[in-house]
């Protein structure tokens, strides 16, 4: 049985109807296609254990994408024209890797804090202000990447993200840095490049897994005691 179908930059421009009855396939891929659309055939490959979407020209997806349950390790919707994605990716609780970069949206959908399987989510280039209060249930993330977006502020139940190790914040909208990284015990990396930070507070010196701060393009002092902490304590500061 096949159970690879690789139609990566093929001038599809549309998807022939013959990929929806390949309900044996574990990984489609139709990256980089010129799709408007997606029908709702999609939700016929009950089996896919990877999609990739990316590099398309869709606007929206249809909810029928909840229907593939058995996605556990990569679903890409990046480089796209979506200004929303169905609350139905809610089903995808074993879904791994999501990456819904380089797209128009404004908000994740609640629904997203159901992902429970997932361990690296990529939202970069869109734009998010902040983050769904149900973020805080995914509690097997490790990678959060969040750069290019208008992001303000982050809600509380980020500080229940316990495996979080990468956080990238790069060219965001943040006057602070978000309080409730104070709770996260494994993170490792913060990239704060880019927003409009001025302050540096205390308790990131209280961080005990810390490793590398990137502070750089903001009106932070170099000399503030906290960052000269961090430093001796074996954390890269970059400033």
């Amino acid at each position: 049985m096949r159970h690879v179908l690789d139609l990566w930059r093929q001038d599809l421009g549309e998807v022939p109807d013959a990929v929806w009855e390949q309900t044996e396939l574990r990984v489609l891929i139709l990256a980089d296609n010129g799709l408007t659309a997606l029908p709702p055939g999609i939700g016929q490959l009950r089996g896919l254990t990877t999609l990739d979407l990316g590099h398309n020209a869709l606007t929206e997806v249809p909810a029928e994408l909840g229907r593939l349950t058995e996605l556990s390790d990569c679903l890409y919707l990046h480089d796209n024209q979506l200004s929303r994605i169905p609350e139905s990716l809610g089903n995808l609780t074993r879904l791994r890797y999501l990456n819904v970069g380089e797209n128009s949206l404004t908000v994740l959908p609640e629904a997203i804090g159901a992902m429970s399987g997932l361990v690296e989510l990529r939202a970069q280039h869109n734009r998010l202000t902040t983050l769904p209060d149900t973020i805080g249930r995914l509690r097997t993330l490790r990678e959060l990447w969040l750069r290019g977006n208008v992001i303000e502020s982050l809600p509380s139940s980020t500080g229940e993200l316990g495996e979080l190790r990468h956080l990238d914040l790069r060219e965001n909208s943040l006057d602070d840095i978000p309080e409730p990284l104070a709770g996260l015990p494994r993170l490792r990396q913060i990239d704060l490049r880019g927003n409009r930070l001025r302050h540096v507070p205390d308790w990131l010196a209280q961080m005990p897994s810390l490793e590398k701060l990137d502070l750089r393009w903001n009106n932070v002092d170099p000399s503030l005691p906290v960052l000269g902490k961090l430093e001796r304590q074996g954390c890269i500061v970059l400033t």
